[in-house]
């Protein structure tokens, strides 16, 4: 078969799909740019058409400039939406729902599953102990929305760095209805988008219609056939023990839902993140290190999260699993660190395990959790609003490099660089901020603790 020829400056990337040429007996190969309106082209999220791949002119684009939302449509590149994208409130949200995600697609799993095994002449039947482990795991899916809701609070609360998204102007106090409608569309599109490829993009559908009703309710999903039914039992198991439906006018979104009715064991997971826990509950421990534990280091509590923390050898320009290179890795059953060869599972809980937390002890926090985050820059918001300028200035003949020319060039440069002196000064200028913003979240945190004791020994006082 004749392979078709590219040079240095084009990835091994194949962007179309392959047709028999009866008339030349042989296959034909037809990249997508000549397929501007073919299904394979666009995916299509909450009415928004997303880029499902990209031909190898796009794909050198998209590794010059790193335009990691290079697949969104063009009227979502405004500058207030690309800078919320960006801010450590929205990528908190967003690290929240691949862990539920990553839980609510097993749990759907095993529904479907059970649904089998109970259907037909030869069904199973179902035993009390098969009950309760579909209660714990009911409860620990409504644990894991706990922390989206929490994260999400942060945001419609209008607060801090959200003040400037907020709809309600700070002097008229007239809501921006309308323009914060689109915005909340917009939203949920992208993160639909971003938890469906973190998925390995698997169970597009269920993904969809999960994110729909945990932002909105059961009221604004749409009646799609791709979407799954479920029935009471099963929608009891997966949707938890809040799920209450009222009238439309008044109903309120699941997420909102859980956080209103949250019992006393689980009221630790609400600091998860800001504050160490300390008590005897094993079931929280282990979803602190599950949110607390950088995507690159997994591997080393052995949990999976889609492709957070898996190398970047092993997938492509559209972050898709690289089979031979996969492969090459000598993965297998015993040794497989990112769990690509292992299926996903779910760990069968201890009979008893939801009574036996209720017993749990919580004992005061001395320790005050933060993760370091580097604001971005105008100049690099400014490159993904400037997506389409830059896409036709290299379609019109805008030089593109590779690694190799790029690094020729560094080394034919006679630029010495910055001096040492500002290399040690801006190091030290970032190490000081860390440690003053680890310094003042802990002083808030004493101010709060003592604040807490005062009060309480106030209130006492007047009994003695």
């Amino acid at each position: 078969m004749k392979r078709v020829h590219i040079d240095n400056y084009a990835p091994k990337y194949y962007s179309g799909k392959w047709s028999w040429d009866s008339a030349k007996d042989c296959l034909h190969f037809e990249a997508h740019n000549d397929l501007e309106n073919a299904r394979e082209r666009y995916i299509t999220t909450n009415g928004y058409k997303f880029l499902r791949t990209m031909d190898q002119e796009e794909e050198l684009i998209f590794r010059q400039e790193n335009l990691v939302l290079y697949l969104m449509p063009k009227e979502f590149l405004s500058y207030r939406f690309v800078e919320f994208m960006h801010e450590q409130e929205v990528l908190y949200v967003i690290h929240a729902l691949i862990i539920y995600f990553e839980y609510y697609l097993r749990l759907v799993e095993f529904v479907l599953i059970r649904r089998d095994e109970l259907a037909g002449s030869m069904g199973q039947v179902q035993s009390e102990e098969t009950n309760e482990m579909k209660r714990t795991l009911s409860v620990y899916l409504s644990q894991y929305r706990m922390l989206v809701a929490r994260n999400y609070c942060l945001i419609i609360g209008g607060e801090g760095n959200m003040a400037k998204f907020y709809h309600m102007k700070p002097i008229s106090n007239i809501s921006a209805t309308i323009h914060d409608k689109y915005f909340h569309e917009q939203f949920l599109a992208v993160a639909i988008q971003i938890v469906w490829i973190c998925m390995h993009r698997r169970a597009y559908y269920v993904i969809e219609m999960e994110m729909n009703r945990l932002f909105r309710s059961e009221y604004f999903v749409s009646a799609r056939p791709e979407y799954l039914t479920f029935t009471e039992a099963e929608r009891s198991l997966l949707y938890g023990r809040n799920k209450k439906n009222r009238n439309y006018r008044i109903q309120e979104s699941p997420l909102i839902q859980e956080l209103k009715l949250v019992p006393e064991e689980d009221l630790p997971i609400l600091w998860i993140g800001e504050r160490k826990y300390r008590g005897s509950d094993l079931r929280i421990a282990t979803m602190e290190l599950e949110y607390i534990v950088p995507g690159s280091q997994l591997c080393l509590i052995d949990i999976s999260h889609g492709i957070l923390g898996h190398p970047k050898e092993l997938y492509n320009t559209l972050l898709s699993l690289d089979w031979p290179a996969v492969r090459f890795s000598n993965f297998s059953e015993q040794y497989d660190p990112y769990h690509i060869i292992r299926r996903p599972h779910l760990d069968i809980p201890k009979i008893g395990e939801l009574q036996l937390r209720k017993m749990s002890e919580t004992y005061e926090s001395f320790y005050v959790l933060s993760g370091f985050f580097e604001p971005y820059t105008h100049h690099e918001i400014c490159k993904w609003v400037k997506r389409e300028i830059n896409i036709m200035f290299y379609r019109s003949g805008g030089l593109l490099t590779n690694v190799v020319s790029r690094c020729e060039k560094e080394l034919a440069s006679t630029s010495s660089g910055p001096r040492v002196d500002l290399i040690i000064a801006n190091y030290f200028k970032m190490m000081s901020k860390i440690r003053k913003d680890d310094r003042d979240k802990e002083d808030s945190l004493i101010h709060q603790s003592v604040a807490s004791r005062f009060s309480l020994r106030k209130s006492h006082s007047k009994y003695l």
